[in-house]
């Protein structure tokens, strides 16, 4: 009868425990009264991201809440490069973000991040005096990393290297201060433009602004297109 007692004590005592901590956890588990979001931002803005990451955290409660797939969620939001969450009591979530660091336009519709990868800047514009970039699905760390390359050596010849396109075929070509286009082609591109620098520093500079395109792609020589559609070669 004793050991009945004792085995029917420890019961009881299960029973308010695991009620005690129902109990407990439904109060700790209030829904979510407070996004608290932190960062230092350049081109983002603290309205814009509470507007991205509410629906995010709706109907949402403070300890069931998920913050891996709230953060991975919170991630697809394309400014968005780094995504840290943290609970404060008593029913704050905390996110701590990081802004993509734009470095070029691509295909028109996306920026690219310091490691070529492709985001969508809309609804927030984009910043003024970026390289336009462009080429095929899939292309854009090779594309970035090709620009990354030409910079400095168009920049001794006081060219300012705009855009850069990856045309389907593997064609390359570039645009100067806005104006001038230059066909690469799809092969021999280092001998092509020792040949494009060759003639720039020769003679085609004192024609600076008159050029409309400069053709590579000859086995021999360049071909030029002057605006005016009066040909010279």
């Amino acid at each position: 009868m004793k050991q009945r007692s004792s085995w029917l004590g420890v019961a009881l005592l299960t029973l308010l425990l695991v009620a005690g901590g129902r109990a407990l956890w439904l109060w700790l588990d209030r829904p979510i009264e407070r996004v608290s979001i932190r960062g230092d931002w350049d081109y983002v803005n603290a309205d814009y991201l509470r507007t991205q990451l509410a629906p995010l955290v709706s109907n949402t409660t403070w300890l069931s809440a998920d913050l891996g797939k709230l953060r991975d969620d919170a991630l697809d939001i394309g400014w968005l490069h780094e995504v840290r969450l943290s609970r404060e009591w008593p029913d704050t979530l905390v996110f701590e973000l990081v802004e993509q660091l734009p470095v070029a336009r691509w295909n028109d519709r996306y920026l690219l991040n310091e490691q070529g990868v492709p985001f969508v800047f809309a609804p927030m514009a984009a910043p003024d005096g970026l390289p336009d970039l462009g080429g095929p699905d899939g292309s854009s760390q090779e594309v970035l990393s090709y620009y990354q390359s030409l910079q400095p050596a168009f920049s001794s010849l006081e060219l300012s290297l705009d855009q850069l396109r990856l045309e389907p075929r593997g064609a390359w070509r570039l645009q100067f201060d806005d104006d001038m286009w230059v066909m690469l082609g799809r092969q021999q591109h280092d001998i092509r433009l020792a040949r494009l620098v060759s003639s720039w520093e020769r003679e085609l500079k004192r024609f600076k602004g008159s050029i409309r395109y400069i053709d590579l792609r000859y086995p021999n020589g360049v071909a030029v297109s002057w605006h005016g559609d009066e040909n010279y070669e």
